[in-house]
């Protein structure tokens, strides 16, 4: 007997064309996006706020080991290529894409509220992280300095490694995260406790989102094992693939 064909992945068509057929799913996919701008904009305004603060500055004994090295271009090629590949897999899984908007909407809601409650001053020496996605979500276009607990950019790329919807994806942007907490480390744009925080909220808001997810939406990812799923139960009894 010859082995299954592999149902083919969905078009970004196909896709799409389900969820505005269904009044449910669209449902779902505006209120997502619309929260996820709400977080973004409450973010933006609690930013300028922090920064208009004095705050206490650290002591950091692994910053204390090195001068700052300038790492703003590797930071940000990493961060979004994490960013860009995860999105356009995402598209092709609009369900998976509404839930990562929730899962980083309450990302940016818990950032504001560590920065809020943690008022600090840039570890000495820094060197400024100019993000240009940031500054555009911050009015005035200024370099935040005291946006530092905990670490944004460390976060979004813990986030993005659990949102993508295939294993290579994952795997790929997994292996960035230890080199944009280095980067961001080495340049001094953040205290050592933001970077190892970071983990552990990108975590708390993925599995609060699955916790407060409609019913039947699919974990990220899900769709790539339903895909493998009819060829493994196809295969021929004893066959060493199983």
């Amino acid at each position: 007997m010859s082995d299954p064909v592999p149902e083919r992945p969905p078009t970004f068509a196909a896709a799409w064309r389900d969820v505005l057929a269904d009044r449910r799913l669209a449902l779902e996919g505006a209120t997502s996006v619309a929260f996820l701008a709400f977080s973004l904009w409450a973010l933006s305004n609690v930013v300028p706020v922090v920064e208009a603060r004095s705050g206490a500055v650290l002591a950091d004994p692994v910053l204390a080991l090195f001068d700052a090295v300038d790492l703003t271009w590797p930071v940000f090629v990493l961060i979004y290529a994490g960013l860009a590949v995860a999105f356009l897999l995402l598209l092709l899984e609009p369900r998976s894409l509404f839930f990562g908007c929730r899962a980083y909407g309450l990302m940016a809601l818990f950032r504001l509220t560590t920065m809020w409650a943690t008022p600090l001053d840039p570890p000495s020496g820094m060197i400024l992280l100019r993000d240009p996605f940031v500054e555009f979500f911050v009015p005035s276009g200024f370099t935040p300095t005291r946006d530092l607990f905990f670490s944004g950019h460390t976060g979004t790329a813990v986030l993005l490694a659990l949102l993508a919807p295939r294993r290579w994806a994952r795997a790929g942007i997994a292996a960035t995260v230890p080199l944009i907490a280095a980067a961001v480390l080495l340049q001094k744009v953040h205290y050592t406790v933001d970077v190892l925080a970071a983990p552990a909220f990108a975590w708390a808001a993925y599995s609060l989102a699955r916790r407060f997810a409609p019913p039947s939406a699919p974990r990220p990812g899900a769709g790539e094992a339903s895909r493998e799923a009819p060829a493994r139960k196809a295969a021929p009894v004893g066959d060493v693939r199983r």
